[in-house]
């Protein structure tokens, strides 16, 4: 098989699905993600406009210690991250404007997936050419995620509610590992949040 055949096959690890009620709960969650990488990972990001992909992004960079700001990358495709020290540089890449594999091989990034983590926003049907190992994480928004505002975007008085600011911060993330990378690794741990609480996760 080769290297940029897609690993449509590759076994489902385990799965866990993770609300969260704010940006920096989202960004939490990208911490304690962070924590479970190592170069050479691939992440894959999913979600509509303004899901919050780069808000989980900036908590997994955060973490990790990388330089520059985590920000989508859209005009660039794709930022490197450096690491101040020895652990992996973050490869940011969003493939919202790529259309197939050619493009994303014109990016030449498995040249470097095996030194970095990659993470890659819209990269659904696209990533999964880099590596057979990967965890895929969905991000959503609840129906009605919006605080104080009517489904018209409209107040009690009438008024046009700001939609952005208006946004309750409310997601649901679902974290799938992919590929024997993963075998053993315990996704459940990434929703504990304090010792009292145990998520449930689920094996595929």
């Amino acid at each position: 098989m080769s290297k940029r055949e897609v690993w449509s096959t590759a076994p489902r690890a385990g799965s866990v699905t993770v609300p969260t009620d704010s940006a920096d709960a989202t960004r939490g969650l990208g911490a304690r993600v962070a924590a479970l990488l190592r170069a050479g990972d691939v992440v894959v990001l999913t979600g509509g406009l303004g899901a919050g992909k780069t808000t989980l992004a900036q908590g997994i960079g955060a973490a990790m210690g990388v330089r520059g700001r985590i920000c989508s990358p859209t005009f660039v495709i794709a930022r490197v991250h450096p690491a101040p020290g020895a652990g992996p540089d973050l490869i940011h890449v969003d493939a919202y404007r790529i259309s197939g594999l050619e493009e994303l091989d014109a990016l030449d990034l498995d040249s470097s997936v095996a030194e970095a983590v990659t993470l890659m926003e819209w990269g659904e049907g696209k990533a999964e050419a880099l590596s057979e190992d990967r965890l895929e994480i969905t991000v959503t928004r609840p129906r009605g995620g919006l605080a104080a505002a009517s489904p018209t975007g409209h107040s009690e008085t009438g008024t046009v509610t700001d939609l952005a600011r208006a946004d309750d911060g409310q997601r649901v993330i679902t974290i799938t590992a992919v590929g024997p990378r993963w075998d053993g690794v315990d996704l459940g741990a990434l929703a504990v949040q304090d010792p009292g609480h145990r998520p449930h996760s689920r094996d595929h």
